[in-house]
């Protein structure tokens, strides 16, 4: 699964534009998941010990499925350069190994004076929703230099971004960061998530 880059500014954006993501769902993509994060739950990685669950199979990861939204939001839309401020996440069913999840996200609200967009998210599995919620990003504007205002590069990581960004050269005070789009500063990025179900 490689989605060509689509890089969109703030203004290209409109209420109701959608991305949709195909991906089947390999053994392989969560055994390699679990070795990433750690979670080595034999719910995912064990059919014996699953076939006891009430699932009856092996089931991927929760947040593995919830990572493909995110691989829209950086690649497709808004892509390249948006910043995650946070993503609630509501997990209504499980996601099997083998199964084809349909991940669609599309611009729910804009806020011209922040630069930011609420964008719907939904994990789809055969027309049955399995993950849905709501993520905030901040989006490049073409007014403000293509670039959302830059953070060092350790604080970018830790908190989401979704493009590399250069670090900013070291500074004397501590006063906020503010969007050259006309962002008030941001304050600590999350994620909030609904384990129900998982």
């Amino acid at each position: 699964m490689v989605l060509p880059l689509q890089m969109l500014f703030f203004e290209d954006l409109s209420v109701g534009m959608t991305e949709t993501l195909h991906k089947t769902i390999d053994s392989s993509d969560v055994v390699g998941f679990a070795e990433v994060t750690g979670d080595r739950n034999p719910i995912h990685l064990s059919e014996h010990f699953a076939a006891k669950t009430p699932f009856g199979t092996r089931i991927a990861h929760g947040l593995y499925t919830a990572s493909l939204i995110s691989a829209v939001l950086g690649t497709r839309l808004p892509g390249p350069g948006a910043v995650y401020i946070s993503q609630t996440l509501h997990f209504r069913a499980p996601v099997k190994i083998g199964d084809t999840v349909e991940v669609k996200v599309a611009v729910a609200e804009l806020v011209p004076e922040k630069c930011r967009a609420r964008l719907a998210c939904t994990c789809s599995v055969d027309g049955e929703i399995v993950l849905d919620g709501e993520a905030w990003v901040k989006v490049p504007s073409k007014d403000a230099g293509g670039r959302p205002a830059q953070r060092s590069s350790v604080a970018s990581h830790a908190h989401g971004v979704l493009a590399p960004y250069a670090p900013t050269r070291a500074r004397t005070h501590k006063q906020p960061t503010r969007c050259r789009c006309g962002a008030p500063p941001t304050s600590a990025f999350g994620v909030t998530a609904d384990k129900a179900g998982v």
